[in-house]
């Protein structure tokens, strides 16, 4: 379930009248826009409010053709039938944002002078939970604060209203502390309108809409206050405007609920993930079979293939190549040359009989990746695959084909680039690490990775699951202060759990259905 959308979909819902019933004998929207406009009318002669103020304030009504028409201060009319985006219910009418606000501005455009205590000055970050933070605030003092305008210093019932970067994040002031904050703030201040009702209008996908139509800028896109000002607004009977609000946030607390509940399942799920591979590299997902032939001999042909290719000169011998072993005393033991010594303390769990620990490096050949030059036409746009980390960015397969972009033979030769062949096991080692999938043809990687040729390419399926499982401990071994990175030659050390070749693939096969069951919980969630 898309808890995201369910939130969207109150709140639209809500401005459109079909969240709460009307009663026809509710004050109409009509005569609460009227008392708006005699209000406003009011400060101006009392002077809390300047004439022009209200010179762009308009009357939006429907004219006997039934079309949607907007009168201005000047007498003029104009149809806007066009502008309407959707009906509203009988007593219900539209109205610009300027024209039911007491005014609408934004912070402070300037730097303010910093102090180490004072008053609050809030920026985005601040805000950008949907609600007030007071926790990592800069201060100004109490002098900078007195000498803003009142448009600028936020009421208890004010309504803050994000413009810049992450805009369209509406906030209601619930608080009589003293805070002033930047211009990509903008607070609007309603007339006679609840703040709450304000609140849900300002929160719809409606609005976000007509914020991101509206939005100008490269860097960062910034809704303009002429923008929100000529907003326009569905207005309900002020009596309808409570109700939605309570409404509103009752089915959003279930929404809330719900969303809780879909986070813990989630973790739930991701933790039952890795259980389920914790429990297959251990021997202890599928049962063992007596008949399998140990994976010790499927090692020992390994390290035949292995010394076959160091005789055709394609790989170099290994000189700390080892032997890992388990003695008489039931310890682990690794032989390097003549040296032997207990790795007990390097080995995460016990085997069964059948299984044998081994380095990765003695399974398969570990193959890191180049870039081209970038800026020579001819390397790129051929016909070898060329993947970087972000192509496996949300990939969720077991194999991949091909990345963004492709090089070409000149291109693969000028760099460290290589070629992978089919059912290598490509690896992320940095930013992040840990990504992983199976070649599905031969492909090259750029330097972010430490790929995995194995020796036994039968072998792809069991270390694609069993890496994933090895990650953890991959990743605490990585060094590096900007990024973690983990090496060749460390990842060569990674130590394997290694099964027979029979069971790896029934624990292959029994994963895969588990994950796949998993698979189709997550998606029922969405």
């Amino acid at each position: 379930m898309d808890t995201k959308a369910l939130r969207q979909k109150v709140l639209d819902l809500a401005i459109r009248g079909k969240l709460v019933p009307q009663d026809p004998n509710d004050e109409p929207a009509s005569v609460l826009l009227e008392r708006i406009r005699q209000q406003k009318k009011q400060m101006v002669r009392d002077g809390k409010l300047k004439p022009k103020d209200i010179k762009n304030d308009t009357i939006i009504f429907v004219g006997e053709d039934n079309l949607h028409y907007e009168k201005f201060a000047d007498g003029s009319v104009k149809c806007i039938e066009d502008e309407i985006p959707f009906d509203l219910p009988e007593g219900w009418e539209w109205s610009r944002l300027g024209t039911v606000a007491e005014a609408i501005g934004d912070g402070d455009h300037q730097p303010p002078p910093q102090t180490s205590s004072g008053v609050p000055f809030l920026v985005i970050s601040n805000v950008s939970g949907g609600q007030l933070s007071f926790e990592n605030t800069r201060f100004v003092s109490e002098e900078y604060f007195s000498q803003l305008p009142e448009t600028r210093k936020p009421r208890n019932g004010d309504l803050l209203f994000t413009v810049t970067g992450s805009y369209g994040i509406p906030v209601l002031v619930d608080t009589d502390d003293k805070f002033c904050f930047q211009r990509h703030i903008a607070i609007v201040r309603p007339c006679i309108i609840s703040n709450r009702y304000f609140y849900v209008v300002l929160g719809s996908s409606y609005v976000k809409s007509i914020c991101d139509a509206k939005a100008t800028g490269t860097a960062q896109k910034t809704v303009g206050l002429a923008t929100l000002r000529e907003l326009l607004i569905p207005v309900a009977p002020y009596k309808e405007q409570m109700q939605i609000y309570a409404q509103t946030q009752d089915a959003l607390s279930i929404v809330d609920s719900i969303s809780s509940d879909k986070e813990d399942l989630l973790n739930i799920i991701e933790n039952t993930k890795a259980k389920i591979l914790n429990l297959a590299i251990r021997g202890q997902l599928v049962p063992q079979d007596l008949n399998d032939e140990p994976a010790s001999v499927l090692l020992e042909r390994t390290r035949s293939e292995k010394e076959e290719l160091i005789r055709q000169g394609k790989i170099k011998r290994d000189k700390k190549e080892s032997v890992i072993f388990r003695g008489e005393d039931n310890s682990y033991y690794e032989k390097i040359g003549t040296e032997v010594r207990c790795i007990d303390n390097e080995l995460p769990f016990d085997l069964p009989a059948s299984w044998t620990f081994a380095r990765l490096k003695h399974i398969g050949e570990i193959v890191g990746g180049g870039t081209p030059k970038t800026n020579i036409a001819e390397y790129w746009d051929g016909n070898i695959p060329w993947l970087t980390p972000a192509d496996f960015s949300g990939y969720e397969k077991m194999h991949i084909s091909a990345g963004a972009r492709k090089i070409t033979e000149l291109g693969l030769k000028s760099s460290s680039a290589q070629m992978l062949p089919k059912n290598s096991i490509l690896y992320s080692s940095r930013a992040p690490i840990g990504y992983i999938a199976i070649a599905a043809n031969p492909v090259s990687t750029n330097q972010g990775f430490k790929s995995v040729v194995p020796y036994d390419s039968a072998m792809s399926l069991y270390l694609f699951y069993c890496l994933k499982a090895r990650t953890d401990d991959i990743v605490q071994r990585a060094t590096g202060t900007t990024f973690k990175e983990i090496s060749g030659s460390e990842m060569a050390e990674t130590i394997i759990p290694l099964p027979p070749s029979n069971e790896q693939q029934r624990i292959f096969n029994k994963v895969t259905q588990l994950f796949e069951a998993i698979t189709a919980i997550e998606k029922s969630l969405n």
